[in-house]
């Protein structure tokens, strides 16, 4: 065996590894990103068999919102550690077994420190968080740790097949009040070009310091509470591989609904 190929093939080795560890380098260091699971317009519509569980989820981020399968209770995640708030308000650690139907998630990294001062309601903390925005065309990951005087939240009662749209589950959502409470909101701020595949606007869960109870955030206030922002410009969507997700309309407009359920 001649020198001149030995190092032809050492050579070709060599330029192997120097992609492959480009690569990987590529993929370590592009961590901002906004993974989801599924649309929200095919959660709206009954689509709650999971498609994705928590060891996955796990690998795209390790802050985030969602809920599981058969929509059973609500998903809070952040500090790489998911939570299951089930119907009665109660906040179980998420297994790695169990499965999600739709869930956002992301690497947090803060770009972006606010103190917020006095908030007296739901909509007074997205206009202040609002001022906050470089643009209104990307997407945001947002933390709030603190003392809060008021948190009321929701969440939803696990369901059976034939599964009804989410409109119909929240009529009789039970809801939970919380006052001078300390925990952490955890949530998104989307555009309003994601309609139908995510929420438009804010979109918050809520959990307690000592991991017990939370929700869906409804209402909320709060005053000299410190607030972090991931500026997020990648996002990435994986959609299910079933027959429910292949057979449902999600060309429908599904505003009216979306505000019904959100609120």
């Amino acid at each position: 065996m001649g020198k001149k190929y030995i190092f032809n093939q050492l050579l070709l080795v060599t330029i192997f590894l120097v992609f492959v560890i480009s690569g990987c380098a590529t993929h370590l260091q592009n961590r901002d990103i906004l993974y989801q699971t599924s649309t929200i317009n095919a959660l709206l519509e009954g689509v709650y068999d999971g498609n994705l569980d928590y060891k996955s989820l796990k690998q795209h981020g390790n802050f985030g919102i969602g809920t599981f399968e058969e929509l059973d209770g609500e998903m809070i995640g952040f500090d790489g550690k998911f939570y299951q708030i089930k119907a009665d308000g109660t906040a179980y650690p998420a297994s790695d077994s169990k499965k999600t139907p739709f869930a956002v998630v992301t690497f947090f990294e803060s770009d972006k420190s606010v103190s917020l001062g006095k908030v007296d309601d739901y909509k007074q903390l997205g206009q202040l968080l609002d001022s906050n925005f470089p643009t209104k065309n990307i997407f945001y990951a947002i933390r709030i740790d603190g003392n809060f005087k008021y948190i009321k939240t929701r969440s939803v009662p696990k369901q059976n097949k034939p599964y009804i749209r989410l409109v119909d589950v929240v009529k009789n959502q039970p809801t939970f009040e919380f006052r001078n409470v300390d925990g952490t909101i955890v949530g998104y701020w989307c555009p309003s070009y994601a309609e139908g595949v995510n929420v438009p606007g804010y979109h918050f869960h809520f959990l307690t310091k000592d991991k017990k109870s939370g929700g869906h955030l409804l209402e909320c206030q709060m005053e000299n509470v410190k607030a972090e922002i991931d500026y997020t410009s990648n996002f990435y969507m994986e959609l299910p591989n079933n027959t429910d997700f292949y057979k449902v309309d999600l060309g429908k407009d599904k505003k009216n609904e979306l505000g019904k359920v959100e609120k």
